[in-house]
Protein backbone atom coordinates (compact mmCIF):
# COMPACT_ATOMS: atom_id res chain seq x y z
CA UNK A 1 0.00 0.00 0.00
CA UNK A 2 1.61 3.07 -1.42
CA UNK A 3 1.44 6.39 0.68
CA UNK A 4 2.76 9.83 -0.96
CA UNK A 5 4.11 12.39 1.56
CA UNK A 6 1.67 15.39 1.41
CA UNK A 7 1.97 18.08 4.10
CA UNK A 8 -0.23 18.19 6.70
CA UNK A 9 -2.13 21.21 5.74
CA UNK A 10 -3.18 20.56 2.31
CA UNK A 11 -6.48 21.70 0.10
CA UNK A 12 -7.05 19.67 -2.96
CA UNK A 13 -8.01 22.56 -4.95
CA UNK A 14 -4.39 24.28 -5.34
CA UNK A 15 -3.02 20.44 -7.04
CA UNK A 16 -5.80 20.57 -9.26
CA UNK A 17 -6.84 24.22 -10.39
CA UNK A 18 -4.68 26.77 -8.81
CA UNK A 19 -1.31 25.06 -10.18
CA UNK A 20 -2.09 25.40 -13.76
CA UNK A 21 -2.28 29.32 -13.41
CA UNK A 22 0.34 29.22 -10.58
CA UNK A 23 2.46 27.59 -13.08
CA UNK A 24 1.68 29.66 -16.29
CA UNK A 25 -1.23 26.71 -18.00
CA UNK A 26 -4.03 29.53 -17.56
CA UNK A 27 -4.27 29.72 -21.28
CA UNK A 28 -4.55 26.17 -22.13
CA UNK A 29 -7.89 24.61 -22.73
CA UNK A 30 -9.50 22.86 -19.61
CA UNK A 31 -13.19 22.14 -20.75
CA UNK A 32 -14.95 21.32 -23.86
CA UNK A 33 -18.60 22.09 -23.82
CA UNK A 34 -20.50 22.70 -26.60
CA UNK A 35 -19.13 25.15 -28.71
CA UNK A 36 -17.37 26.54 -25.52
CA UNK A 37 -13.37 26.21 -24.94
CA UNK A 38 -13.14 27.11 -21.34
CA UNK A 39 -9.25 27.96 -20.22
CA UNK A 40 -7.73 26.91 -16.87
CA UNK A 41 -6.99 30.88 -16.13
CA UNK A 42 -11.15 31.05 -16.62
CA UNK A 43 -11.82 27.78 -14.49
CA UNK A 44 -9.66 29.38 -11.70
CA UNK A 45 -11.50 32.76 -11.33
CA UNK A 46 -15.00 31.13 -11.83
CA UNK A 47 -14.19 28.56 -9.29
CA UNK A 48 -13.11 31.86 -7.12
CA UNK A 49 -15.89 33.21 -7.52
CA UNK A 50 -17.95 29.97 -6.62
CA UNK A 51 -16.14 30.04 -3.95
CA UNK A 52 -16.92 33.33 -2.38
CA UNK A 53 -20.76 33.73 -3.10
CA UNK A 54 -20.95 30.14 -1.34
CA UNK A 55 -18.82 32.46 1.84
CA UNK A 56 -21.36 35.51 1.12
CA UNK A 57 -24.13 33.02 1.74
CA UNK A 58 -23.00 31.86 5.29
CA UNK A 59 -21.38 28.92 3.99
CA UNK A 60 -18.72 27.79 6.42
CA UNK A 61 -15.91 24.96 7.00
CA UNK A 62 -17.53 21.40 6.73
CA UNK A 63 -21.08 22.93 5.79
CA UNK A 64 -22.53 20.57 2.94
CA UNK A 65 -23.50 22.16 -0.68
CA UNK A 66 -25.82 20.22 -2.48
CA UNK A 67 -24.87 20.29 -6.38
CA UNK A 68 -27.86 18.74 -8.33
CA UNK A 69 -26.49 19.76 -11.81
CA UNK A 70 -25.96 17.97 -14.90
CA UNK A 71 -21.90 17.57 -16.52
CA UNK A 72 -21.69 21.79 -16.97
CA UNK A 73 -18.92 24.43 -16.11
CA UNK A 74 -20.85 25.44 -13.33
CA UNK A 75 -20.66 21.91 -11.38
CA UNK A 76 -16.93 22.07 -12.05
CA UNK A 77 -17.04 25.20 -10.40
CA UNK A 78 -19.42 24.41 -7.23
CA UNK A 79 -17.24 21.54 -7.07
CA UNK A 80 -13.78 23.08 -6.90
CA UNK A 81 -14.86 26.47 -5.62
CA UNK A 82 -17.06 24.95 -2.22
CA UNK A 83 -13.88 22.98 -1.00
CA UNK A 84 -11.16 25.58 -1.52
CA UNK A 85 -13.25 27.80 1.02
CA UNK A 86 -13.14 24.39 3.22
CA UNK A 87 -16.84 23.10 3.05
CA UNK A 88 -17.78 19.67 1.44
CA UNK A 89 -19.56 19.71 -2.05
CA UNK A 90 -22.13 16.70 -3.02
CA UNK A 91 -22.38 16.17 -6.80
CA UNK A 92 -25.52 14.40 -7.04
CA UNK A 93 -27.13 11.90 -9.45
CA UNK A 94 -30.07 14.66 -11.21
CA UNK A 95 -32.15 11.29 -12.05
CA UNK A 96 -33.26 10.20 -8.89
CA UNK A 97 -36.68 10.50 -7.39
CA UNK A 98 -37.72 13.68 -5.15
CA UNK A 99 -37.73 11.02 -1.44
CA UNK A 100 -34.51 10.27 -2.30
CA UNK A 101 -33.60 14.23 -2.77
CA UNK A 102 -35.43 14.91 0.19
CA UNK A 103 -33.39 12.12 2.36
CA UNK A 104 -30.24 12.81 0.80
CA UNK A 105 -30.26 17.10 1.87
CA UNK A 106 -31.74 16.27 5.36
CA UNK A 107 -29.26 13.73 6.17
CA UNK A 108 -26.73 15.86 4.94
CA UNK A 109 -27.81 18.74 6.44
CA UNK A 110 -26.95 20.69 3.35
CA UNK A 111 -26.90 24.67 3.66
CA UNK A 112 -27.30 25.28 0.24
CA UNK A 113 -29.02 23.15 -3.08
CA UNK A 114 -27.75 24.56 -6.34
CA UNK A 115 -30.43 22.96 -9.16
CA UNK A 116 -30.78 23.51 -13.00
CA UNK A 117 -34.18 25.42 -13.69
CA UNK A 118 -35.53 21.89 -14.94
CA UNK A 119 -35.44 20.94 -11.74
CA UNK A 120 -37.57 23.50 -9.89
CA UNK A 121 -40.90 21.37 -9.84
CA UNK A 122 -38.67 18.64 -8.28
CA UNK A 123 -37.94 21.08 -5.69
CA UNK A 124 -41.26 22.67 -4.90
CA UNK A 125 -42.52 18.96 -4.04
CA UNK A 126 -39.72 18.30 -1.03
CA UNK A 127 -39.09 22.21 -0.23
CA UNK A 128 -41.65 21.98 2.61
CA UNK A 129 -39.87 18.78 4.25
CA UNK A 130 -36.36 20.48 3.62
CA UNK A 131 -34.83 20.76 7.50
CA UNK A 132 -31.82 22.43 6.58
CA UNK A 133 -31.47 24.18 3.23
CA UNK A 134 -31.43 27.94 3.66
CA UNK A 135 -30.46 28.76 0.17
CA UNK A 136 -31.72 27.37 -3.33
CA UNK A 137 -29.78 28.14 -5.89
CA UNK A 138 -31.16 28.02 -9.45
CA UNK A 139 -28.91 27.38 -12.79
CA UNK A 140 -31.09 29.19 -15.80
CA UNK A 141 -33.94 31.47 -14.79
CA UNK A 142 -34.37 31.60 -10.86
CA UNK A 143 -38.05 32.66 -9.93
CA UNK A 144 -39.33 34.76 -6.75
CA UNK A 145 -37.40 32.88 -3.79
CA UNK A 146 -34.47 31.26 -5.58
CA UNK A 147 -31.39 32.81 -6.11
CA UNK A 148 -30.07 32.86 -9.23
CA UNK A 149 -26.69 31.28 -9.87
CA UNK A 150 -25.17 33.54 -12.85
CA UNK A 151 -26.12 36.81 -10.89
CA UNK A 152 -24.58 35.70 -7.48
CA UNK A 153 -21.60 34.73 -9.34
CA UNK A 154 -21.26 37.92 -11.68
CA UNK A 155 -21.32 39.44 -8.20
CA UNK A 156 -18.41 37.68 -5.89
CA UNK A 157 -14.70 38.59 -6.00
CA UNK A 158 -12.52 36.93 -8.37
CA UNK A 159 -9.71 36.11 -5.93
CA UNK A 160 -10.09 33.44 -3.34
CA UNK A 161 -7.02 31.85 -1.55
CA UNK A 162 -7.52 28.46 -0.42
CA UNK A 163 -8.23 28.18 3.17
CA UNK A 164 -5.88 26.03 5.14
CA UNK A 165 -7.72 22.48 5.28
CA UNK A 166 -5.65 19.51 6.30
CA UNK A 167 -4.84 16.84 4.05
CA UNK A 168 -7.72 14.83 6.40
CA UNK A 169 -10.37 16.75 6.68
CA UNK A 170 -13.50 15.98 4.57
CA UNK A 171 -13.15 17.03 1.37
CA UNK A 172 -16.25 16.05 -0.91
CA UNK A 173 -19.07 13.30 -0.17
CA UNK A 174 -20.77 11.18 -2.42
CA UNK A 175 -23.80 9.41 -1.98
CA UNK A 176 -24.06 5.45 -3.15
CA UNK A 177 -27.15 3.39 -2.75
CA UNK A 178 -25.06 0.35 -2.62
CA UNK A 179 -26.72 -2.99 -2.36
CA UNK A 180 -29.27 -1.88 0.42
CA UNK A 181 -30.89 -0.01 1.88
CA UNK A 182 -31.07 4.09 2.07
CA UNK A 183 -28.15 6.25 0.10
CA UNK A 184 -24.84 6.36 2.07
CA UNK A 185 -23.09 9.79 2.39
CA UNK A 186 -19.23 8.49 1.09
CA UNK A 187 -17.44 10.76 2.94
CA UNK A 188 -13.41 10.89 1.17
CA UNK A 189 -10.59 13.39 2.28
CA UNK A 190 -8.66 15.97 0.63
CA UNK A 191 -5.78 13.73 0.03
CA UNK A 192 -7.99 10.92 -1.63
CA UNK A 193 -7.63 11.75 -5.24
CA UNK A 194 -4.08 12.21 -5.26
CA UNK A 195 -3.76 8.47 -4.92
CA UNK A 196 -6.14 7.66 -7.97
CA UNK A 197 -4.35 10.23 -10.22
CA UNK A 198 -1.09 8.92 -9.52
CA UNK A 199 -1.61 5.45 -9.08
CA UNK A 200 -4.17 4.61 -11.58
CA UNK A 201 -4.52 7.17 -14.08
CA UNK A 202 -0.75 7.59 -15.02
CA UNK A 203 0.58 4.55 -14.29
CA UNK A 204 -1.97 2.73 -16.21
CA UNK A 205 -3.35 4.88 -18.29
CA UNK A 206 0.09 7.09 -19.24
CA UNK A 207 -2.09 10.01 -18.98
CA UNK A 208 -0.44 13.66 -19.85
CA UNK A 209 -1.13 17.12 -20.29
CA UNK A 210 -1.78 16.54 -23.86
CA UNK A 211 -4.31 13.77 -23.31
CA UNK A 212 -8.60 15.05 -24.03
CA UNK A 213 -10.74 12.92 -21.75
CA UNK A 214 -14.55 11.76 -22.67
CA UNK A 215 -16.73 9.93 -20.17
CA UNK A 216 -20.05 8.09 -20.24
CA UNK A 217 -20.10 8.33 -16.99
CA UNK A 218 -21.20 11.69 -15.19
CA UNK A 219 -19.56 13.43 -12.53
CA UNK A 220 -21.70 12.74 -9.99
CA UNK A 221 -20.03 9.35 -9.88
CA UNK A 222 -16.83 8.15 -8.59
CA UNK A 223 -15.70 6.73 -11.87
CA UNK A 224 -17.02 9.44 -13.82
CA UNK A 225 -15.72 12.29 -11.65
CA UNK A 226 -12.13 10.62 -11.99
CA UNK A 227 -12.68 10.08 -15.43
CA UNK A 228 -14.01 13.40 -16.65
CA UNK A 229 -12.68 15.99 -14.04
CA UNK A 230 -10.38 14.64 -11.61
CA UNK A 231 -7.94 12.59 -14.09
CA UNK A 232 -7.22 15.56 -16.88
CA UNK A 233 -7.12 18.08 -14.35
CA UNK A 234 -4.47 16.73 -12.05
CA UNK A 235 -1.70 17.00 -15.74
CA UNK A 236 -3.46 19.83 -16.98
CA UNK A 237 -5.42 18.11 -20.32
CA UNK A 238 -8.44 18.26 -21.43
CA UNK A 239 -11.97 17.10 -20.68
CA UNK A 240 -15.42 17.12 -22.82
CA UNK A 241 -18.13 17.99 -20.30
CA UNK A 242 -21.84 16.13 -22.14
CA UNK A 243 -24.58 17.09 -20.25
CA UNK A 244 -27.12 14.81 -22.10
CA UNK A 245 -28.22 11.10 -22.36
CA UNK A 246 -24.87 9.66 -23.69
CA UNK A 247 -26.43 7.87 -27.20
CA UNK A 248 -23.83 6.33 -29.00
CA UNK A 249 -24.08 8.77 -31.94
CA UNK A 250 -24.32 11.96 -30.37
CA UNK A 251 -21.61 10.77 -27.82
CA UNK A 252 -19.09 9.02 -30.54
CA UNK A 253 -19.93 12.39 -32.42
CA UNK A 254 -18.63 14.15 -30.08
CA UNK A 255 -15.72 12.12 -29.12
CA UNK A 256 -14.56 12.85 -32.86
CA UNK A 257 -14.72 16.65 -33.40
CA UNK A 258 -13.02 17.03 -29.79
CA UNK A 259 -10.29 14.65 -31.32
CA UNK A 260 -10.62 12.49 -27.79
CA UNK A 261 -7.33 10.56 -26.43
CA UNK A 262 -8.79 9.08 -23.85
CA UNK A 263 -12.35 7.30 -23.58
CA UNK A 264 -14.25 5.82 -20.20
CA UNK A 265 -17.50 3.96 -21.04
CA UNK A 266 -19.30 1.42 -19.25
CA UNK A 267 -20.01 -2.30 -21.00
CA UNK A 268 -23.47 -1.24 -21.87
CA UNK A 269 -22.58 1.87 -23.91
CA UNK A 270 -19.82 -0.04 -26.15
CA UNK A 271 -22.22 -2.96 -26.61
CA UNK A 272 -25.21 -0.78 -27.68
CA UNK A 273 -22.56 2.00 -30.09
CA UNK A 274 -21.54 -2.32 -31.21
CA UNK A 275 -25.66 -3.16 -32.32
CA UNK A 276 -25.24 -0.27 -35.04
CA UNK A 277 -24.51 -1.50 -38.07
CA UNK A 278 -21.17 0.39 -39.68
CA UNK A 279 -20.68 2.07 -36.92
CA UNK A 280 -17.01 2.25 -36.86
CA UNK A 281 -16.62 3.14 -40.23
CA UNK A 282 -19.26 6.64 -39.34
CA UNK A 283 -16.60 7.60 -36.63
CA UNK A 284 -13.58 5.87 -36.66
CA UNK A 285 -12.41 6.87 -33.52
CA UNK A 286 -8.71 7.54 -34.70
CA UNK A 287 -7.57 9.92 -31.98
CA UNK A 288 -8.67 7.52 -29.33
CA UNK A 289 -5.58 5.44 -28.36
CA UNK A 290 -7.31 3.87 -25.18
CA UNK A 291 -10.90 3.38 -24.01
CA UNK A 292 -11.79 2.15 -20.24
CA UNK A 293 -14.50 0.23 -18.87
CA UNK A 294 -15.87 -0.14 -15.34
CA UNK A 295 -19.24 0.08 -13.39
CA UNK A 296 -20.23 -3.50 -13.73
CA UNK A 297 -18.17 -6.58 -16.05
CA UNK A 298 -16.96 -6.19 -19.52
CA UNK A 299 -18.00 -9.42 -21.36
CA UNK A 300 -15.58 -10.73 -23.10
CA UNK A 301 -17.64 -10.82 -26.36
CA UNK A 302 -17.90 -6.86 -26.37
CA UNK A 303 -14.05 -6.64 -25.74
CA UNK A 304 -13.60 -8.59 -28.48
CA UNK A 305 -16.22 -7.50 -31.43
CA UNK A 306 -15.03 -3.54 -30.30
CA UNK A 307 -11.45 -4.56 -30.84
CA UNK A 308 -11.99 -6.30 -34.30
CA UNK A 309 -14.39 -3.26 -35.34
CA UNK A 310 -12.08 0.01 -33.85
CA UNK A 311 -8.88 -1.61 -33.76
CA UNK A 312 -8.95 -0.36 -29.80
CA UNK A 313 -8.41 -2.02 -26.42
CA UNK A 314 -10.94 -1.85 -23.40
CA UNK A 315 -9.00 -1.95 -20.39
CA UNK A 316 -11.75 -3.31 -17.62
CA UNK A 317 -11.56 -2.19 -14.41
CA UNK A 318 -13.28 -2.63 -11.25
CA UNK A 319 -13.47 0.24 -8.56
CA UNK A 320 -16.23 1.46 -5.79
CA UNK A 321 -17.93 4.36 -4.54
CA UNK A 322 -16.10 3.77 -1.41
CA UNK A 323 -12.62 3.30 -2.88
CA UNK A 324 -12.95 6.10 -5.08
CA UNK A 325 -11.85 4.85 -8.16
CA UNK A 326 -10.48 1.83 -10.35
CA UNK A 327 -8.15 -0.61 -7.94
CA UNK A 328 -8.01 -3.82 -10.40
CA UNK A 329 -7.51 -3.01 -13.89
CA UNK A 330 -6.44 -4.05 -17.05
CA UNK A 331 -3.37 -3.53 -18.47
CA UNK A 332 -2.57 -2.65 -22.28
CA UNK A 333 -1.76 -5.09 -24.34
CA UNK A 334 -2.44 -7.42 -21.47
CA UNK A 335 -5.48 -8.17 -21.67
CA UNK A 336 -7.43 -11.21 -21.07
CA UNK A 337 -10.85 -10.59 -22.12
CA UNK A 338 -13.65 -11.22 -18.93
CA UNK A 339 -11.12 -10.46 -16.71
CA UNK A 340 -10.76 -7.45 -14.24
CA UNK A 341 -7.44 -7.42 -14.72
CA UNK A 342 -4.59 -7.31 -12.11
CA UNK A 343 -4.17 -5.27 -8.60
CA UNK A 344 -3.47 -1.49 -9.58
CA UNK A 345 -0.02 -1.05 -7.59
CA UNK A 346 -0.14 0.86 -4.50
CA UNK A 347 -3.71 -0.84 -3.98
CA UNK A 348 -3.54 -4.56 -1.72
CA UNK A 349 -6.71 -7.30 -2.92
CA UNK A 350 -7.02 -10.21 -1.09
CA UNK A 351 -10.27 -13.09 -1.73
CA UNK A 352 -11.56 -14.37 1.30
CA UNK A 353 -14.08 -16.72 2.80
CA UNK A 354 -16.57 -15.97 4.96
CA UNK A 355 -14.41 -16.68 7.74
CA UNK A 356 -12.40 -13.99 6.57
CA UNK A 357 -9.54 -17.11 5.88
CA UNK A 358 -7.53 -15.58 2.38
CA UNK A 359 -8.18 -17.87 -0.16
CA UNK A 360 -5.63 -19.36 -2.67
CA UNK A 361 -5.84 -18.82 -6.69
CA UNK A 362 -9.08 -20.67 -7.90
CA UNK A 363 -11.16 -20.43 -5.55
CA UNK A 364 -13.95 -17.78 -5.39
CA UNK A 365 -14.92 -15.51 -2.30
CA UNK A 366 -15.18 -11.98 -0.92
CA UNK A 367 -13.26 -9.34 -2.38
CA UNK A 368 -11.02 -7.09 0.12
CA UNK A 369 -9.15 -3.87 -0.75
CA UNK A 370 -7.15 -1.70 0.89
CA UNK A 371 -5.51 1.56 -0.29
CA UNK A 372 -4.82 5.48 0.54
CA UNK A 373 -8.11 6.63 -1.74
CA UNK A 374 -10.59 4.46 0.74
CA UNK A 375 -13.42 6.56 2.25
CA UNK A 376 -13.16 7.51 6.01
CA UNK A 377 -16.68 6.30 6.43
CA UNK A 378 -20.28 6.30 5.78
CA UNK A 379 -22.18 9.52 7.23
CA UNK A 380 -24.38 8.63 10.11
CA UNK A 381 -24.32 4.72 9.60
CA UNK A 382 -21.85 3.62 12.37
CA UNK A 383 -22.70 0.40 11.75
CA UNK A 384 -22.71 -0.06 7.98
CA UNK A 385 -19.11 1.45 8.37
CA UNK A 386 -18.12 -1.14 10.44
CA UNK A 387 -19.54 -3.80 8.77
CA UNK A 388 -17.65 -3.04 5.60
CA UNK A 389 -14.61 -0.43 6.47
CA UNK A 390 -12.74 -3.50 8.57
CA UNK A 391 -9.23 -1.71 9.67
CA UNK A 392 -7.41 -1.13 6.79
CA UNK A 393 -9.43 -3.09 4.71
CA UNK A 394 -12.97 -2.65 2.81
CA UNK A 395 -15.15 -5.91 1.88
CA UNK A 396 -16.34 -5.00 -1.66
CA UNK A 397 -19.48 -7.81 -1.43
CA UNK A 398 -17.82 -8.90 -4.40
CA UNK A 399 -17.05 -12.48 -5.55
CA UNK A 400 -14.14 -12.91 -7.24
CA UNK A 401 -11.49 -15.51 -7.59
CA UNK A 402 -8.04 -15.14 -9.08
CA UNK A 403 -6.16 -17.65 -11.87
CA UNK A 404 -2.18 -18.38 -11.33
CA UNK A 405 -1.47 -15.08 -13.54
CA UNK A 406 -2.91 -13.04 -11.01
CA UNK A 407 -5.69 -11.98 -13.02
CA UNK A 408 -9.15 -11.22 -11.18
CA UNK A 409 -12.21 -12.76 -12.09
CA UNK A 410 -16.16 -11.66 -11.08
CA UNK A 411 -18.43 -14.28 -9.79
CA UNK A 412 -21.26 -11.96 -9.11
CA UNK A 413 -22.59 -9.99 -5.88
CA UNK A 414 -22.36 -11.67 -2.24
CA UNK A 415 -25.95 -10.69 -1.86
CA UNK A 416 -28.45 -10.11 -4.21
CA UNK A 417 -27.98 -6.68 -5.95
CA UNK A 418 -26.49 -6.02 -9.38
CA UNK A 419 -25.14 -3.66 -11.76
CA UNK A 420 -27.09 -2.53 -14.70
CA UNK A 421 -25.68 0.50 -16.59
CA UNK A 422 -23.06 0.79 -14.00
CA UNK A 423 -25.94 1.50 -11.04
CA UNK A 424 -27.05 -0.72 -8.22
CA UNK A 425 -30.54 -2.53 -8.60
CA UNK A 426 -32.04 -3.75 -5.69
CA UNK A 427 -34.68 -6.13 -6.66
CA UNK A 428 -36.77 -5.30 -3.42
CA UNK A 429 -37.15 -2.36 -4.78
CA UNK A 430 -38.58 -3.37 -7.94
CA UNK A 431 -40.93 -5.98 -6.61
CA UNK A 432 -42.09 -3.46 -4.20
CA UNK A 433 -43.40 -1.02 -7.04
CA UNK A 434 -44.63 -4.28 -9.23
CA UNK A 435 -46.22 -4.94 -6.81
CA UNK A 436 -48.35 -1.83 -6.27
CA UNK A 437 -49.58 -2.35 -9.23
CA UNK A 438 -53.54 -3.38 -9.27
CA UNK A 439 -52.94 -6.67 -11.61
CA UNK A 440 -49.91 -7.76 -9.61
CA UNK A 441 -50.02 -10.12 -6.57
CA UNK A 442 -46.43 -10.87 -5.90
CA UNK A 443 -43.22 -10.47 -7.98
CA UNK A 444 -39.94 -11.81 -7.53
CA UNK A 445 -36.62 -9.96 -9.15
CA UNK A 446 -32.81 -10.79 -10.31
CA UNK A 447 -30.76 -9.81 -12.82
CA UNK A 448 -30.40 -12.10 -15.60
CA UNK A 449 -27.74 -11.61 -18.63
CA UNK A 450 -29.09 -10.27 -22.31
CA UNK A 451 -27.42 -11.16 -25.68
CA UNK A 452 -24.18 -9.69 -25.28
CA UNK A 453 -23.81 -10.42 -21.69
CA UNK A 454 -24.92 -7.52 -19.47
CA UNK A 455 -27.26 -7.85 -16.28
CA UNK A 456 -30.53 -6.43 -16.47
CA UNK A 457 -33.37 -6.96 -14.10
CA UNK A 458 -35.92 -10.29 -15.16
CA UNK A 459 -39.01 -9.94 -12.83
CA UNK A 460 -41.21 -13.13 -12.22
CA UNK A 461 -44.71 -11.89 -12.11
CA UNK A 462 -48.01 -13.69 -9.86
CA UNK A 463 -50.90 -11.92 -11.26
CA UNK A 464 -53.98 -11.49 -8.83
CA UNK A 465 -56.68 -14.25 -9.54
CA UNK A 466 -58.68 -13.42 -12.45
CA UNK A 467 -56.18 -11.34 -14.49
CA UNK A 468 -54.39 -12.91 -17.40
CA UNK A 469 -50.70 -12.55 -19.08
CA UNK A 470 -50.64 -10.38 -22.30
CA UNK A 471 -47.79 -8.53 -24.18
CA UNK A 472 -50.36 -5.60 -23.47
CA UNK A 473 -49.86 -5.76 -19.41
CA UNK A 474 -46.11 -6.77 -19.93
CA UNK A 475 -45.72 -3.58 -21.52
CA UNK A 476 -48.10 -1.64 -18.70
CA UNK A 477 -45.84 -3.17 -15.93
CA UNK A 478 -42.89 -2.01 -17.34
CA UNK A 479 -43.94 1.48 -17.59
CA UNK A 480 -45.61 1.23 -14.41
CA UNK A 481 -41.58 0.62 -13.17
CA UNK A 482 -40.54 3.59 -15.30
CA UNK A 483 -42.80 6.03 -13.76
CA UNK A 484 -41.45 5.29 -10.64
CA UNK A 485 -37.93 4.67 -10.62
CA UNK A 486 -34.95 5.51 -12.68
CA UNK A 487 -34.76 3.51 -15.95
CA UNK A 488 -32.04 1.04 -14.86
CA UNK A 489 -34.34 -0.63 -12.79
CA UNK A 490 -37.15 -1.03 -15.49
CA UNK A 491 -37.22 -5.19 -16.38
CA UNK A 492 -36.08 -6.01 -19.69
CA UNK A 493 -37.93 -9.05 -19.03
CA UNK A 494 -41.31 -10.13 -17.11
CA UNK A 495 -42.25 -13.43 -17.00
CA UNK A 496 -45.38 -14.05 -15.64
CA UNK A 497 -45.46 -17.36 -13.08
CA UNK A 498 -47.89 -19.19 -10.65
CA UNK A 499 -46.17 -19.11 -7.64
CA UNK A 500 -42.69 -17.68 -6.76
CA UNK A 501 -40.45 -20.14 -4.83
CA UNK A 502 -39.81 -19.32 -1.31
CA UNK A 503 -38.52 -20.56 2.32
CA UNK A 504 -40.08 -21.56 5.41
CA UNK A 505 -40.35 -18.15 6.17
CA UNK A 506 -41.98 -16.33 3.48
CA UNK A 507 -38.79 -15.15 1.90
CA UNK A 508 -38.23 -15.52 -1.98
CA UNK A 509 -35.74 -17.72 -3.09
CA UNK A 510 -34.20 -16.23 -5.52
CA UNK A 511 -31.28 -18.64 -6.66
CA UNK A 512 -34.17 -21.06 -7.83
CA UNK A 513 -35.45 -18.21 -10.12
CA UNK A 514 -32.08 -18.21 -11.44
CA UNK A 515 -32.01 -21.89 -11.91
CA UNK A 516 -35.51 -21.60 -13.58
CA UNK A 517 -34.01 -18.11 -15.78
CA UNK A 518 -31.30 -20.95 -17.05
CA UNK A 519 -34.16 -22.93 -18.07
CA UNK A 520 -34.96 -21.12 -20.31
CA UNK A 521 -31.50 -19.35 -22.20
CA UNK A 522 -32.51 -21.09 -25.38
CA UNK A 523 -35.22 -18.65 -25.68
CA UNK A 524 -34.73 -15.71 -28.16
CA UNK A 525 -33.54 -13.03 -25.80
CA UNK A 526 -34.18 -9.32 -27.04
CA UNK A 527 -33.04 -7.26 -24.20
Amino acid sequence: MVKFDLPENYNLVQTFVDCHVEEGRASRPAIYFGEETITYGKVYEMVNRFGNALQELGVERENRVFLLLPDSPELVYGYFGAMKIGAVPIPVNNRLTPADYAYMLNDSRAKVLVVPESMLEMVAQIKPFLRFVKHIVVQGAAPEGYLSLAEILLSAHEELSPVETSRDDAAFWLYSSGSTGKPKGVVHLHHDWIYCCELYARNILNIGPDDVSLSVSKLFHAYGLGNGLMFPFRVGGATVLYPDVPRPEPFLAAAERCRVTLFYGVPTFYAAALAIPDIEKRFPLRCIRLCVSAGEPLPAAVFNRWKERFGIEILDGIGSTEVLHIYISSRPSQVKPGSSGRPVEGYDVKIVDEEGKTLPPGHTGILMVRGESTAAYYWNKHEKTKEVMIGEWFNTGDRYYADEEGYYWYSGRADDAFKCRGEWVTPVEIENVLIEHEAVLESGVIGAKDRDGLDKPMAFVVLKPGVSPSEELDQELKEHVRRRLPGYNVPAWIKFVEELPKTAAGKIQRYKLREERRRWENEPVTG
